[in-house]
């Protein structure tokens, strides 16, 4: 199945040349319109094709529906880097032109690659009776943090005086990964949901005694200060440390498109206390949550950062805005970092569940000795 969505995604190509070439098809009430009918009639497709054998799963449509529209958003982003044209420019012009800034190219080579491939391993996974649950998480995280920041940044940027009709195909991008990622969470887990002996044993070390998850902690602390500070940049604070970092290390945080800014709210209002939560799942057992939650915000920052790093040194990016040269390494360093800390606990948490199991009381596990005892025993290998 996952050959035919991506074949008949292809078509994609097709419907961009043919409304590129006809001028009628190129007003911006026309181009809204041709929008919703391509939208109904790739659903229409899977649902024929599938209709004698239907899928277990009703997101397998929102994945085949999007799998075209990532075709688009590649095609988008190559024809604005001038790998290709012919596809695009009435889109440019009429349909939604703030696709050329360099935020949203970037964010389009995401969908357009990452996205797409997502979706095929989700369609195979799923056509064959497998589990996607984690791999849906991370899909529903890196999409909903795209477009709600995507969205936001078009109102309250420059373009919020000029949006066209198109603007409002947006809208199902946005909404269906908030359907998706509920679904998804109320699924049953792969793994366990209940511990025996060997979490209760984990679950008995303290922090100091787990390194892992030590480090973790001081990483979090780390990005947890990082998005506060990058959060006041972004709010105007006349502090001199805030000052200093606009001015040498990340102008593009005051780009007049909107969507750094935007960014910098989202993690400091909504990222900054999932950060804070991950600190307590890390240090307290038994937090069942932490390992669905975490490979969500996984996928939203990972998504984030890819499109603020890649827009920071973009082409389109105005000179004034993009890095320093003399801060380059260092600003490349501290976000690829912060794009990764949040990866790291993922797999931590979906590697070895054991800490984040709720463990029942078993019978005669009081009576074992090495389980309520693993802090005195590390002290005494130690000592």
């Amino acid at each position: 199945m996952e050959r035919l969505v991506f074949l008949f995604s292809l078509m994609a190509l097709a419907v961009l040349h043919c409304m590129n070439t006809t001028p009628e098809f190129q007003e911006p009430v026309v181009i809204l319109q041709i929008g919703i009918a391509v939208l109904v009639v790739v659903w229409f497709f899977y649902f024929l094709i599938t209709r004698r054998n239907p899928p277990k799963d009703t997101l397998f449509y929102v994945f085949a529906e999007f799998s075209f529209t990532c075709v688009i958003d590649l095609v988008s982003a190559m024809e604005h880097d001038g790998f290709i044209s012919g596809f695009m420019e009435f889109y440019q012009k009429t349909g939604e032109p703030y696709l050329g800034t360099a935020y949203a190219i970037m964010m389009c080579y995401w969908d357009g690659i990452v996205h797409f491939i997502m979706y095929l391993m989700m369609i195979q996974r799923l056509w064959n009776s497998k589990s996607y649950r984690t791999l849906g998480l991370f899909w529903a995280g890196s999409l909903f943090a795209n477009m709600s920041v995507f969205v936001t940044g078009i109102v309250v940027g420059k373009f919020g005086s000029d949006i066209r009709p198109a603007f409002w195909l947006n809208m199902p991008f946005l909404m269906l990964p908030i359907w998706g990622a509920i679904k998804l969470f109320n699924q049953p887990k792969n793994g366990p949901t209940l511990g025996g002996y060997r979490a209760h044993y984990d679950q008995s070390f303290n922090l100091i005694w787990r390194p892992t998850d030590l480090l973790l902690v001081l990483l979090l602390l780390g990005a947890m200060a990082f998005t506060l500070f990058r959060g006041l940049v972004a709010l105007d604070s006349p502090l001199e440390a805030c000052t200093i970092y606009l001015r040498q290390y990340e102008p593009y945080l005051k780009d007049p498109v909107g969507y750094p800014k935007v960014m910098m709210l989202h993690f400091l209002f909504y990222m900054l206390p999932m950060l804070g939560a991950f600190i307590y799942g890390l240090v307290v057992p038994g937090c069942t949550w932490m390992p669905d939650w975490t490979v969500f915000v996984a996928g939203g920052v990972a998504q984030c950062q890819w499109a603020h790093i890649g827009a920071s040194l973009h082409p389109r990016t105005v000179t004034p805005f993009r890095i320093p040269d003399e801060a380059f390494l260092a600003v490349l360093a501290a976000n690829l970092l912060y794009a990764v800390i949040p990866s790291l606990i993922a797999m931590r948490c979906t590697s070895n569940t054991n800490f984040f199991l709720t463990v029942t009381k078993l019978p005669g596990m009081e009576g074992m000795p090495w389980v309520p005892d693993a802090d005195t025993l590390v002290e005494k290998k130690h000592n």
